[in-house]
C-alpha cells in the first residue's frame, strides 16, 4: 500500500516540478545557460510593448471579423470600431477564419497543445504550422492576475500553474477547480454593458484566443534548451475594448489601480514546426 502511495506520487512529482518554481530555480541555477539574466525588471524585455501590441491587435482583429461573419446579433449592435472593421473586411475581401487559420494567416505560424517529448513532463505546447522567427510573440500565459498583497493561498494548493512576475504579480494559469470558478467569476464581473472584458474559452479544450495555451509551455532543462522566454505585458489604455474580449486575463481585484497584466512568450531563436516550446526564467542581477 505504502509503495503503491510512493509510486502515485513520484509520477504526479516528475509532471509537477517542471512548472514548480523552487526546484526550477535550484536545478537550473547549475547551468547558467537555462537562466536569462537582466539588470533590472524594466530591462527584461527582448522586444517593445508596441510589438507585441500590434500582434495582438493583427491578430485579434481577424478573430473579431470571424465573429463579426458568424453572429447576427453582433452585427445589429454595431460599434463605430465594428463599423470599421465590416468597412475594412469589404474592401480586403477577407472570408472569416478559424482560430489556427487566422494565427496562421497573422503570424505565419499555429501551435497547439500535446504530449510533451519530455518523459512524465505530461502536456507541452509545439508549433504545429508554419515557422516562427526571432523575436515573435509565440503564445500568452491565460489567468487570474493577483497582486503581490493579494490572497491566492487556496488557489495555489497543489497548483503548478502560478506563475510569479518580476515585481511580485502572480498569475494563476489553471484551468481547473477553484481556479477556474474565480476567473469565471471575475471575468462575468468585469462585463461593461454589451462588451466582455476578458475570454474564458481558454479554460476549454479549444481556445478561440490560439495563443492562450502559455502555462502549458514546460520549462527548459540542460536537455531541452530554451527557445522562447516570458516577457510582462501591461495591457495599454488605449487597448479597444471592442478586443479586450479575446485577452486570456483578468484582474482579481475589480478596484485595481494598475494595468492588466499579461505574460506573453518570445521566441529566442528561429523555431521550426514540429519542435516543442520551452521556456527560461530570467533572474534580476544588481
Amino acid at each position: 500500500m505504502l509503495r503503491s502511495t510512493l509510486k502515485r506520487f513520484l509520477e504526479k512529482w516528475k509532471s509537477y516540478r517542471h512548472r514548480f518554481v523552487p526546484w526550477i530555480v535550484l536545478n537550473l541555477s547549475k547551468n547558467e545557460k537555462t537562466l536569462r539574466q537582466v539588470t533590472e525588471s524594466s530591462k527584461d524585455k527582448l522586444v517593445p510593448d508596441e510589438e507585441v501590441s500590434q500582434t495582438l491587435l493583427k491578430l485579434f482583429w481577424i478573430l473579431l471579423r470571424t465573429q463579426w461573419a458568424n453572429n447576427e446579433q453582433l452585427r445589429a449592435a454595431q460599434t463605430q470600431f465594428l463599423k470599421q472593421v465590416k468597412s475594412e473586411e469589404d474592401e480586403s475581401g477577407g472570408l472569416p477564419l478559424s482560430g489556427d487559420d487566422a494565427m496562421l494567416q497573422c503570424v505565419g505560424f499555429c501551435i497547439d497543445r500535446k504530449q510533451s517529448t519530455v518523459p512524465s513532463a505530461g502536456t507541452g505546447v509545439f508549433v504545429t504550422k508554419g515557422f516562427v522567427s526571432k523575436g515573435a510573440t509565440v503564445a500568452m500565459y491565460p489567468g487570474t492576475v493577483y497582486q503581490a498583497y493579494e490572497p491566492i493561498l487556496l488557489q495555489s494548493i497543489r497548483n503548478p500553474f502560478v506563475f510569479r512576475c518580476i515585481d511580485g504579480v502572480l498569475i494563476d494559469g489553471n484551468d481547473k477547480g477553484i481556479s477556474r470558478v474565480v476567473f469565471k467569476s471575475c471575468s462575468a464581473r468585469d462585463r461593461v454593458g454589451p462588451f466582455i472584458m476578458s475570454d474564458t474559452s481558454w479554460l476549454t479544450a479549444r481556445p478561440q484566443n490560439p495563443l492562450a495555451v502559455g502555462q502549458y509551455v514546460n520549462n527548459c532543462s540542460n536537455k531541452c534548451p530554451a527557445n522562447v522566454c516570458y516577457q510582462e505585458y501591461d495591457v495599454p489604455d488605449t487597448f479597444p475594448i471592442e478586443l479586450r474580449q479575446y485577452l486570456p486575463n483578468v484582474n482579481y481585484s475589480q478596484d485595481s489601480q494598475r494595468p492588466l497584466r499579461c505574460v506573453v512568450l518570445v521566441s529566442l531563436r528561429d523555431i521550426t514546426a514540429g519542435e516543442e516550446l520551452f521556456s527560461n526564467y530570467y533572474t534580476v542581477v544588481h
